[in-house]
C-alpha cells in the first residue's frame, strides 16, 4: 500500500472474472452509465479533496496570520475525509488500488474463473451489504450531536450505508456492461443472503474469531476479491464465531479507523506528487540529477536512482515513482543500450524509497496504527533512505559496467540545473522543516506542500484540466487507501482481543528472547507478509502487533518502525504480488518474470541495508 498517484499507471492484476463483449443493447447502455457514474464519482472525490485542502490551508493561514482560527476545524476535514472515502467505495472494484489477487485465477481454466469471478463478486456485495445494513443500524442507534459542529453524529454512518449501497449498484453496472447481467445478479443476491443471514447464526466453533476472519479473507482474497472486501467479509463471517462484532459494531470501527486527523497527510501527499509532475518539476529534477552524477559508471542508472531520491521528498508513494520512472527514464535507459528488464528492473528497485524517504506514506500509516510519533519516523526514514540509495548506487555500479556515460557537467550547467529544481526542492524544506521545528503538524505540512506544488503547477501555465484530473486522482486513490485503513481496523481489533500479540510475545519468550532473537522473527514475520500483502495492509495488521513484541525486548521503537516499513518495502518487489514490478511491467510491456530476475541484484543490495539497520538496532 501503500500507495500512490499517476495517470499512467496501469492494471496490476486481472480482473476477478471473465470479461465478455457486450453484446446487447442493454449491456452497452450499462456499461456507458458506469463510465458516467465512474466519472461523477472521481470528479466528486476531488472536489471534496479540494475542500479538505482548502480547510487545512485556512486553518494554517488564520493560526500563523491572525492567530485565530475557527472551532471544529479537525473535526469537518474528518468528515469531509470520511465522506470522500465513501464516495470512492464503489471505484474500489477496479483499478490498481483494489488489491486482487490473480495468483490462482490466472491458472484455473475458463470455467473455473467463472465460478471464482462470481465467488469474488459475492465477496464484494457481502461487503457493501454490511455497510449498508450495519451503517443504517448504528446510524439509527446514535442520537448524539457533534458538538463542534452541531451536526448529528449519525450523519457520518449514512455516509457509509451510501457507499455500500452505490458499491452494490456500481458492481451490477459493471457486470451488466460486461455481459454478465445474470451471474452478477447471482452473485450480489448469495453476498446480500450471506450478509442477512450469517449473522443470525450460532456455529460455536472451537477457532479463534481472528483466525476465521483470516481464513475466510484469504479464501475470497485468492479467489481475486478486492482486498478491502475479503477483510469485512472475513470479519463478519467471524460474527457466529463469537467474535463479539455485531454489523452496526464493525461498521463503527471501521468508521473509526478511519476519523484520524493525521490520515489527512495522505491525500495530501498523493495531491503534492501529482501536482509536481504536472508543474514539470519532475522534469528539472532530473536534469539536475544527471548535471551530477551522469557522468559516472552507468552514469544514466545512476541518473534515474538519484532523481528518485529527489522525488521522493514530494510524492510520498513508491506506486506514483514506478509510474513516473517508468515513462521517463525507461525508454532512455533501452536506447543507450541497458537491456529492457534490467532497465525496468532499476525503475522498480529505486522507487522503494519513495516510501521511505520523507514524505512517506507508510510512515503515517504506521504512525495512525501504533500511536509513534510520525516526525521522529520520517526522521529515521530520512536516514534509512539515504542508507538504501547508497546500497543501490552500489548494485548499479556493480550490475551495470562501465558503459552509458554522459558528458561531465560544468559547474556552470550544475549551478542551472539547481537553480531550476529549486522550487521542488523546497517541497523537502517545508515538510521536514516545517514537522522537525514544530511549526505545522504533519497533515498540514502536507496540506502546506500540496498548496505550495499547486502554485508550482499554476506558474507552470497548466490548464484547468490538467489540474482537476490530478485532484480526481489523488481523491480517488485517497478512497482507496482510507477504504483499506478503515477496513483493517475491525481485522485488527479481533487480533488484539484474541490476545495474537501475546501469543506471538510468549513464542519470542520461548525463543529465550533475546533481541536479535525477537528482531530476526519479527523480520521473517514482516517478510513472509510482504509476499502477499499490500504494504499498507500489513504495516495496519501487523504494526500493532509486532511492535510491543520489539520494544519488551528493548529495541528502540521507532528504529524499529523504520526497519518494518523498509523490509515490507521489499516485497513491492518480490513474487507473487510485487505490486512495484507489474506497475512497471504495465507501463515498459517487460515481461513479470524478466523483471522478477532482472531486479534479484537490487533486492539483494536492499536486504543489505535492512541488514545494517538491524544491527544499528541491536548495538545502539
Amino acid at each position: 500500500m501503500v500507495s500512490g498517484c499517476s495517470e499512467s499507471r496501469q492494471e496490476v492484476s486481472v480482473s476477478s472474472g471473465p470479461h465478455p463483449v457486450p453484446r446487447s443493447q442493454a449491456s452497452i447502455h450499462a456499461a456507458r452509465m458506469a463510465l458516467r457514474v465512474e466519472h461523477v464519482l472521481s470528479a466528486g472525490a476531488g472536489l471534496l479533496l479540494a475542500l479538505l485542502l482548502l480547510l487545512v490551508l485556512v486553518t494554517v493561514g488564520l493560526r500563523y496570520g491572525a492567530r485565530t482560527g475557527f472551532a471544529g476545524t479537525e473535526e469537518a476535514a474528518l468528515w469531509l475525509f470520511l465522506a470522500l472515502i465513501c464516495l470512492g467505495l464503489p471505484l474500489s472494484l477496479q483499478g490498481p488500488f483494489s488489491l486482487r489477487l490473480d495468483i490462482l485465477t490466472r491458472l484455473l481454466p475458463h470455467e473455473g474463473r467463472r465460478i471464482a469471478g462470481l465467488c469474488a463478486d459475492g465477496t464484494s456485495a457481502a461487503a457493501g451489504c454490511l455497510l449498508l445494513t450495519g451503517g443504517a443500524e448504528a446510524a439509527a442507534a446514535l442520537r448524539s450531536v457533534s458538538p463542534a459542529l452541531g451536526l448529528p453524529d449519525h450523519v457520518r454512518f449514512w455516509f457509509l450505508a451510501a457507499g455500500g449501497a452505490l458499491l452494490i449498484a456500481m458492481l451490477l453496472l459493471v457486470r451488466i456492461g460486461e455481459g454478465s447481467g445474470f451471474l452478477g445478479t447471482v452473485s450480489v443476491a448469495a453476498g446480500a443472503a450471506l450478509a442477512l443471514l450469517l449473522p443470525q447464526a450460532d456455529l460455536g466453533s472451537s477457532m479463534l474469531p481472528s483466525a476465521v476472519a483470516a481464513l475466510a479473507a484469504g479464501a475470497a482474497l485468492l479467489l481475486g476479491a478486492p482486498l478491502a472486501h475479503c477483510m469485512l467479509a472475513g470479519v463478519m463471517v467471524a460474527i457466529p464465531s463469537g467474535s463479539g462484532l455485531s454489523e452496526p459494531a464493525i461498521v463503527s470501527t471501521a468508521a473509526s479507523g478511519m476519523s484520524r486527523f493525521l490520515l489527512l497527510a495522505i491525500p495530501f501527499f498523493l495531491l503534492c506528487g501529482g501536482m509536481l509532475t504536472l508543474s514539470g518539476a519532475g522534469e528539472r529534477l532530473v536534469r539536475l540529477a544527471q548535471s551530477l552524477v551522469g557522468h559516472r559508471r552507468a552514469g544514466l542508472a545512476q541518473t534515474a536512482l538519484l532523481t528518485s531520491v529527489f522525488f521522493s521528498g514530494a510524492s510520498g508513494s513508491s506506486v506514483a515513482n514506478a509510474a513516473f520512472g517508468a515513462s521517463t527514464f525507461h525508454p532512455h535507459l533501452v536506447r543507450h543500450g541497458y537491456p529492457p528488464e534490467r532497465s525496468a528492473a532499476i525503475i522498480a528497485a529505486t522507487s522503494v524509497l519513495d516510501n521511505v524517504i520523507p514524505p512517506s506514506i507508510a510512515f503515517l500509516l504506521l504512525a495512525a496504527a501504533t500511536d509513534l510519533s510520525a516526525g521522529r519516523l520520517l526522521i529515521g526514514g530520512a536516514y534509512a533512505g539515504l542508507l538504501m540509495a547508497a546500497c543501490l548506487a552500489v548494485a548499479i555500479r556493480l550490475a551495470n559496467g562501465d558503459s552509458n556515460r554522459s558528458v561531465r557537467a560544468t559547474g556552470a550547467e550544475r549551478s542551472r540545473a539547481l537553480l531550476a529544481a529549486v522550487p521542488a526542492l523546497g517541497l523537502v524544506v517545508v515538510v521536514l522543516g516545517g514537522i522537525r521545528f514544530g511549526i505545522v503538524t504533519p497533515t498540514e505540512a502536507a496540506a502546506v506542500a500540496a498548496g505550495y506544488a499547486l502554485l508550482l503547477a499554476l506558474a507552470g501555465r497548466r490548464t484547468g484540466e490538467g489540474l482537476a484530473s490530478v485532484f480526481r486522482q489523488a481523491g480517488v486513490e485517497a478512497a482507496a487507501i482510507g477504504l483499506l485503513i478503515g477496513t483493517a481496523a475491525p481485522f485488527a481489533f479481533l487480533l488484539a482481543v484474541d490476545g495474537v500479540a501475546g501469543a506471538i510475545l510468549d513464542l519470542t519468550g520461548s525463543l529465550a528472547g533475546a533481541p536479535w532473537q525477537v528482531l530476526l522473527l519479527c523480520n521473517l514475520v514482516l517478510l513472509a507478509a510482504g509476499l502477499v500483502l499490500d504494504t499498507g495492509a500489513a504495516i495496519l495488521l501487523l504494526g500493532p502487533i509486532l511492535l510491543p513484541v520489539a520494544v519488551g525486548a528493548g529495541i528502540d521503537p521507532v528504529l524499529f518502525g523504520v526497519i518494518a516499513v523498509v523490509n515490507l518495502m521489499l516485497g513491492g518487489l518480490t513474487p507473487p504480488v510485487g505490486m512495484l514490478v507489474f506497475v512497471v511491467n504495465g507501463t515498459t510491456g517487460v515481461p513479470v518474470a524478466a523483471l522478477f530476475r532482472a531486479v534479484i541484484p537490487y533486492l539483494v543490495a536492499l536486504l543489505c541495508a535492512l541488514l545494517v539497520l538491524c544491527l544499528l538496532a541491536l548495538f545502539f
